[in-house]
């Protein structure tokens, strides 16, 4: 955790038990469990989904009422603030005393701050959406335990994404009956119901769990409403695989030859986007044209965005519907657009935006949650595996190392290789001798597993 030095020998050790509650009420100011002190502590029981049921989000968007928008903005920043406010609590816990602060301390602080004079201005925002940021703190915190992610940081105004959480208790939902599947939705501390527009209607029987409210940069609004349905598994599709590489030359190329083609949505737009940055630069910080130049740079950016995800979710749901399996290659993404030593600064800059613009991330958990859902089997082949090198035709591993080389000849057998049509089909082939290895069979004969990776099997090595 950020704030600990020296070896784990050099630091104190963490506090517990009396001196731990007493540290908290007293240095703190975290309340005690004054109603609960007579009863044992009871784990929370957490909500179980349906049999045979999965989550899933719809996301609508909604125009607010003036009243309704000053509102949100008001809860908005009352969740950024208890963000903010539990994340120093816990770091000051730590740091400090050595005292460990979860989710429970923190809520029972939300309480002392609502009740204080000071901060009396959270009560005009629901307590259950307030309690739902501080979920989202713990779940950072616990990410970052898991070496998931790295240490939880504040939100601030006009960076971090304007949203807030309803659970169940803080909205009220009324089905249409003329139109099953839309209806009315209604936030805590709110009179009147949301003006969403239904783009298409949710499952039938379907109540919504949760509702997230969000605001982008570009002053849109938008509803995620969390349900609970059965989705149903596509037909097998017997011994049908796919091998994918994915590139900068061309999105995705398959294992056929054919390729899609990479948007290129941020050079496409590059010449508006200059134009619209040196406007910006040239109003005075604070004005009414500045926030205009800034909002018509935030729409851009808003339709490069939409753009890319429609792509994205109709070449994902095309691939998962016409292929039993899918073969892609673990990408470390991260580690890809890091600055290496030896490369020109300039060409390292178009690389990493090449890769940005590509959506390489999205397009992999696309892959991967569809696989689940519709009864696919996603394999992730190690990295290391050469499959741009590796000859598809004599296995003979010859080919360049060189990014620039597109086509090239093998001097074993005189094939001659589209660099990244080559790397699919060897993919391909890889990817079904692990799915043959774990599943023993051919796509489609046996219940597979919607993920398999081959940096989790034993017997990788003699891949490589």
């Amino acid at each position: 955790m950020a704030g600990q030095e020296g070896s784990p020998a050099d630091r104190p050790a963490r506090v517990t038990g009396d001196e731990a509650r007493r540290i908290k009420r007293e240095d703190l100011g975290i309340p005690g469990r004054s109603k609960h002190e007579k009863r044992a502590a009871v784990p929370v029981k957490g909500r179980t989904k349906a049999a045979g049921t999965r989550e899933r989000t719809y996301r609508f968007r909604f125009h607010p009422s003036p009243g309704q928008a000053d509102q949100l903005v008001r809860t908005f920043g009352a969740c950024r603030w208890v963000y903010n406010r539990g994340l120093d609590l816990r770091r000051e816990g730590w740091e400090r005393h050595r005292v460990s602060i979860g989710y429970a301390e923190t809520c029972r602080a939300l309480t002392g701050w609502r009740r204080a004079e000071e901060t009396s201005w959270l009560r005009e925002v629901s307590s259950t959406v307030l309690q739902q940021s501080l979920r989202h703190l713990d779940g950072a915190f616990k990410r970052f335990f898991r070496e998931a992610a790295r240490y939880p940081r504040g939100k601030k105004k006009g960076r971090s994404r304007d949203s807030a959480t309803y659970v169940r208790t803080g909205f009220r939902w009324l089905e249409d009956p003329e139109r099953p599947g839309t209806g009315l939705v209604t936030l805590a501390k709110q009179s009147e119901p949301l003006d969403v527009r239904w783009s298409r209607a949710l499952p039938p029987g379907a109540h919504p769990v949760k509702v997230t409210v969000t605001r982008d940069r570009a002053g849109r609004y938008f509803l995620s409403v969390l349900v609970e349905e059965s989705v149903s598994r596509l037909s097998p599709v017997v011994g049908k695989a796919v091998g994918l590489d994915v590139g900068i030359t061309s999105l995705v190329t398959l294992d056929d030859g054919s390729k899609v083609d990479h948007p290129r949505l941020l050079r496409r737009y590059r010449a508006r986007l200059a134009r619209l940055q040196r406007q910006l630069h040239r109003k005075r910080r604070g004005s009414r044209n500045r926030e205009k130049a800034r909002l018509a740079i935030a729409r851009l950016y808003a339709r490069i965005s939409d753009v890319r995800r429609d792509l994205l979710d109709q070449l994902t749901t095309r691939l998962v519907r016409e292929n039993q399996v899918l073969v892609v290659e673990g990408l470390d993404i991260e580690g890809l657009k890091r600055r290496r030593s030896g490369m020109d600064k300039r060409l390292r800059a178009r690389l990493n935006e090449g890769i940005t613009d590509a959506g390489w991330g999205a397009l992999l958990r696309r892959l991967a949650y569809k696989a689940e859902w519709y009864g696919r089997t996603l394999v992730v082949v190690d990295p290391r595996y050469p499959s741009t090198r590796i000859c598809s035709r004599c296995q003979s591993v010859e080919g360049p190392t060189d990014l620039s080389v597109r086509v090239w000849t093998c001097a074993s057998c005189g094939a001659t290789h589209d660099r990244d049509g080559n790397a699919a089909v060897n993919l391909r082939e890889e990817g079904l001798r692990l799915y043959r290895l774990v599943v023993g069979a051919d796509p489609g004969e046996r219940v597979a597993p919607p993920l398999i990776r081959a940096v989790d099997l034993a017997t990788y090595g003699q891949a490589v």
